[in-house]
């Protein structure tokens, strides 16, 4: 596996990151202790004596935080219920069940026949409410079965969802799990010989350990009452469920195997769950990862400076099931948890979400919203990426070109502005020293000249008719840099690239990212309205100049001529609007600012939102992008008006709609009749329109 150089360093940030919320081990242990004891309370609670309950998954494992907000998993047994693997195990005046396998189960279901309570003889051709027929005539326990108890009277709503019955509206319990799923399940005190496989299995690394496997073997096993949807019997097919030693071994997890499966789940929660909901790649799917990888590997691979590495080991090999289309259940391997699941178009899309990841080279974590870890994890690393400043040496002499430019333009004509509107903001801030406040400014802008350096990078290795991937990915590492610069302007940049790299997915999770946390425009911070909760902020929380600007300004972003192969299609014709200052004057910084293409940060937020569903096809989302284009045109005040009417323009001829795009190109030549790059997109319209 090619692993770069500044994994060990962030796999040590991203663990004090950790350290800093619910995920330490004093904690983990803390709540693993309160859900045993609330398990054993459960049935005096219920006031339910023959029965038994436990309660599994996320909350019983400790897998879970605050901002994941997991379901409650609570699993039923009568003690009289038991499951027979063999009439050998029968006693008189027992409730008992045959456990059959034949050519109509799939692996990792059963069917359950009823047997005789005083004769140790299964039942054959006798139906009632919960007995039915299969097709050799024996006489089975249904799955559809339903049961009484106390619990109903503690909630407002039941569901009844596939095997469970989800409890809701319960209580003062919302903030601590999102709903309470109860199944009612059968259970055997044997692990049935299906799962003979990992009992016998070869194991060079000894884990999980014998005595853990003798632990497992002992807990038995449920049977939940589900069956398999491609089953022709599957009314009356059981699930086998190992609910009892997943629990087990989860509790056998190190303190870095923990966190890594923590950290898994929010990344399906947050990458891949919006796109596929809750029934394609699951929590089970990443634990069951988790246990072969973990099985294969040796424990020297689980350190602190190894996290990345193992959060990489789990995503190749959940790659690899998605490729072969199979994920095979940990105890009974020839169960497929792919099956009628991952398949087709869902099947590449997952695998291409995957690979995105991967290529990520971890740099998705600074995204992750679950308890601040992503914006805290940034803050951390703000220069991890050690490489840089070795491979800064060997960057072209144009790219000291662009560097001057960014220095000394950017710098005389925002430095000011942005200076002032951060003395603006509060008198507080206004009583610092010039020096204190240039001293922050001069650090947001440094992570501000990262987005540029980055896009002329990226712009000059696209050029070439040979890609270098070392440069690209050096690239994408100061655009990653350049991100924290301000609320938008940086992240932009970053959407702007990975649109333009056909990484759809991610550059729509960074767009949602702006939107959630937008705030104020530079240009347009209204003192008077904003002020006190500033200050507020400001005394309240202490935070510096530096994130005052970071939380609560967006620069314009400019796009040089160096950035040409990076920037959009519609940006381009700004770059050619004039070679002369409008007045004639020979001012260089002017001339400097002609051909070059700038743009209010919201509009061009709504702007690469429209690009990035029309890459994607999704036309309901894209007219909400255009809709909110057209918003921010009406009631903003824009300092750059007519490059978004231009920009709009450009949506608008993309959908089909000309007749529009000419009035708003029209308006904008109104607005600005000279040096204006509306001239260019009337030829292209006008051609279009012929064309058409």
């Amino acid at each position: 596996m090619d692993v770069p150089d500044y994994y060990d360093v962030v796999s040590v940030r991203l663990i004090k990151v950790l350290d800093t919320t619910e995920l330490t081990e004093k904690i983990r242990w803390k709540r693993i202790e309160m859900w045993t004891q609330v398990e054993e309370l459960l049935t005096v609670a219920w006031c339910d004596r023959k029965g038994k309950h436990h309660i599994f998954g996320s909350q019983a494992e400790a897998t879970t935080t605050s901002g994941l907000i997991s379901d409650l998993d609570i699993v039923s047994h009568s003690i009289l219920d038991t499951v027979l693997e063999d009439m050998q195990s029968w006693e008189p005046d027992s409730q008992a069940a045959l456990m059959i396998i034949d050519d109509t189960t799939l692996p990792g279901y059963v069917k359950l026949q009823q047997v005789y309570s005083d004769l140790p003889v299964p039942i054959y051709n006798l139906q009632t409410e919960q007995l039915m027929l299969d097709r050799y005539g024996r006489s089975c326990i249904s799955n559809n079965i339903r049961y009484n108890s106390n619990i109903s009277k503690m909630f407002a709503s039941t569901e009844h969802h596939g095997p469970a019955w989800t409890f809701t509206n319960y209580l003062r319990l919302r903030n601590t799990f999102s709903s309470i799923d109860r199944v009612h399940a059968l259970r055997s005190h044997s692990v049935p010989y299906t799962a003979s496989e990992w009992i016998t299995r070869r194991r060079e690394h000894n884990w999980p350990s014998q005595e853990i496997i003798s632990i497992i073997l002992e807990s038995g096993t449920f049977f939940v009452p589900v069956g398999h949807k491609l089953s022709p019997e599957k009314h009356l097919e059981w699930r086998i469920s190992f609910s009892y030693g997943e629990k087990i071994l989860v509790w056998q997890f190190s303190s870095i195997q923990y966190r890594c499966y923590v950290l898994l789940k929010m990344i399906n929660k947050y990458f891949i769950k919006k796109w596929f909901g809750e029934n394609v790649l699951t929590s089970y799917h990443w634990k069951t990862c988790m246990f072969y990888i973990i099985e294969t590997t040796p424990s020297v691979i689980w350190q602190l400076q190894n996290l990345l590495r193992c959060i990489d080991l789990c995503l190749m090999k959940m790659c690899t099931w998605v490729e072969e289309c199979n994920c095979p259940n940990y105890f009974i391997p020839a169960e497929n948890m792919f099956l009628d699941k991952v398949i087709g178009p869902v099947q590449r899309k997952l695998s291409n979400i995957l690979h995105d990841l991967l290529r990520e080279k971890s740099r998705y974590l600074t995204m992750i919203p679950y308890n601040g870890i992503g914006q805290k994890l940034n803050i951390a690393c703000q220069f991890p990426f050690t490489q840089i400043n070795y491979q800064m040496k060997h960057i072209e002499k144009s790219m000291s070109t662009v560097v001057h430019l960014i220095l000394f333009n950017i710098h005389t004509t925002w430095f000011e502005v942005l200076l002032d509107g951060v003395k603006i903001i509060s008198p507080l801030l206004q009583r610092l020293s010039s020096h204190a406040v240039r001293q922050d400014i001069s650090t947001i802008l440094q992570r501000f000249y990262c987005s540029n350096i980055g896009s002329h990078l990226a712009s000059q290795c696209l050029k070439q008719q040979t890609i270098d991937q070392d440069v690209l990915d050096m690239a994408y590492e100061f655009l990653l840099l350049g991100s924290t610069s301000d609320v938008a302007s940086g992240k932009l940049k970053l959407a702007t690239f990975c649109l333009l790299q056909n990484k759809g997915i991610l550059a729509e999770n960074i767009l949602q990212n702006i939107e959630e946390n937008y705030t104020f425009l530079v240009s347009n911070i209204p003192a008077e309205k904003i002020k006190n909760d500033i200050c507020l902020r400001i005394v309240n929380e202490n935070i510096s100049t530096t994130d005052v600007v970071r939380y609560y300004c967006a620069f314009p972003l400019p796009y040089l001529p160096s950035e040409i192969y990076c920037t959009p299609t519609a940006l381009i014709p700004e770059m050619f609007r004039s070679t002369g200052s409008p007045q004639g004057s020979l001012n260089l910084l002017l001339d400097y600012w002609q051909s070059w293409a700038v743009v209010d940060p919201k509009l061009y937020l709504y702007f690469i939102q429209h690009q990035c569903y029309h890459q994607q096809s999704k036309i309901t989302h894209k007219m909400v992008a255009l809709s909110n284009m057209i918003w921010v045109i009406l009631h903003e005040e824009l300092e750059y008006k007519d490059t978004a009417l231009n920009l709009l323009a450009f949506c608008l001829k993309e959908d089909g709609f000309l007749v529009q795009s000419y009035a708003v190109l029209s308006k904008s030549m109104k607005l600005k009749n000279h040096h204006n790059a509306a001239k260019w997109h009337i030829a292209h319209l006008v051609n279009a329109g012929f064309r058409s």
